[in-house]
């Protein structure tokens, strides 16, 4: 029988103190559960002493987001801290290290990141990180190569896609982004005056296609090990550091998926910008700086992955004439799909993001909003045409020229 329970305070204090040489034996150890998710408890464990931190995250058996009614299998917590393993081997600084697991209880004791802040926060608020597109275009050139065929013995590859088989996460990413803003859902969420425009997605049929496609590629291309949920809010931040989180929706799927997922909060938060930025001067260069942002995140991950194609590809076929331009630019084109289905989903589906959420004005809120639906719509629309990481940005200006001098 397992003994699977929810960790209380003292549980997880036990816990912390139970890890070989991490904390000594006087240390005055605090708890506080500091979740803010949707399907997990996470606890910050601080010796008071002065001494060390960790985190302690445990899965619940259910989505804590919506309840029992929900349930999601605990081998999340197993793939996870796989993942999350995985992830540090290829990217040290990039990816927290992890201490310690039990995967009866299905935790995960990890690094403390406290001492960085949650990038969407941190966009929220104007900041600029400078060195952010070149991490991580490293941590996806190399999360990505290095899990693929490309690199991998087609064996072992074949082999680590049954290690990540993830049915209840994946369950998720498919009626949340490729089913539920095309229908009508119990799980959309909306306000009233966005009616007309979901609406208008459920009756868009050259958009379903697109959608159709980008869901197929989901469901069936086992290219790389992916992170899954790769949003801002999965991501720390300092001005030198980066540090990618939560893997738990990792599973093998299209490359695209993932760069696809950075692009689109970029892109979210770009939309925003009249919401938190008042002056004009001001809001027009973090528009810009935005947008440079975006191109340069796949500038910085296409100049990597082909590098590591050329030094470490394994695959007996790498070579072939025009095959690695040809796979780069299928990756942008899934790239620039995904990110659509990523903007829209965040404005009609269940999960939204505080970017726009939280802007107080509901005339500035309802702009981004309209903002993003535009942009998401233009890269799905279109995404099979693109060619260039340039492209990627020329659809967004022309998404967003309705929108230009509503508030200058």
């Amino acid at each position: 029988m397992s003994n699977y329970h929810p960790l209380t305070f003292e549980e997880a204090i036990s816990f912390a103190r139970s890890i070989p040489g991490h904390f000594p034996a006087d240390a005055k150890l605090d708890c506080q559960e500091i979740g803010d998710g949707n399907l997990n408890l996470v606890f910050h464990i601080t010796d008071q002493n002065g001494g060390k931190s960790i985190i302690i995250k445990q899965a619940l058996p259910y989505a804590k987001v919506v309840g029992e009614s929900w349930p999601l299998s605990l081998d999340r917590a197993r793939i996870e801290r796989e993942a999350l393993q995985l992830q540090y081997g290829l990217c040290p600084g990039l990816a927290p290290e992890v201490y310690a697991f039990d995967d009866e209880l299905a935790v995960t004791v990890m690094e403390d990141l406290s001492d960085h802040t949650i990038m969407r926060k941190g966009l929220i608020e104007g900041a600029a990180y400078p060195l952010f597109a070149g991490h991580i275009g490293e941590f996806l050139a190399r999360t990505l190569f290095f899990t693929s065929d490309l690199a991998m013995n087609p064996q072992h590859k074949k082999e680590h896609v049954k290690k990540f088989i993830n049915p209840d996460l994946c369950k998720i990413t498919e009626d949340l982004i490729f089913e539920d803003p095309y229908k009508l859902s119990d799980n959309n969420n909306y306000p009233e005056y966005l009616e007309d425009e979901a609406q208008a997605l459920r009756e868009d049929g050259a958009l379903h296609l697109e959608v159709a496609l980008l869901r197929e590629a989901f469901l069936t291309r086992t290219e790389a090990l992916l992170h899954g949920d790769l949003h801002t809010g999965s991501i720390f931040v300092t001005a030198e550091s980066t540090k990618v989180i939560d893997p738990e929706f990792a599973y093998y799927g299209p490359m695209g998926f993932d760069v696809g997922a950075i692009i689109a909060n970029l892109l979210l938060n770009y939309a925003s910008r009249p919401g938190w930025t008042k002056d004009a001067d001001e809001r027009r260069e973090t528009e810009e700086r935005l947008l440079r942002m975006v191109s340069d995140v796949w500038t910085e991950f296409e100049t990597r992955f082909r590098k590591l194609w050329n030094e470490e590809a394994k695959d007996p076929m790498a070579g072939a004439p025009g095959y690695q331009d040809l796979y780069v630019t299928k990756v942008l084109r899934d790239t620039a799909g995904f990110a659509g289905c990523k903007m829209i989903r965040r404005i009609v589906g269940l999960s939204h993001v505080a970017d726009i959420d939280t802007i107080e004005d509901q005339r500035l809120r309802e702009e981004a909003q309209c903002k993003a639906l535009a942009i998401g719509k233009q890269l799905v629309k279109n995404h099979r045409g693109v060619n260039t990481g340039d492209d990627i940005l020329r659809l967004v200006k022309q998404a967003v020229q309705p929108f230009e001098g509503a508030v200058r």
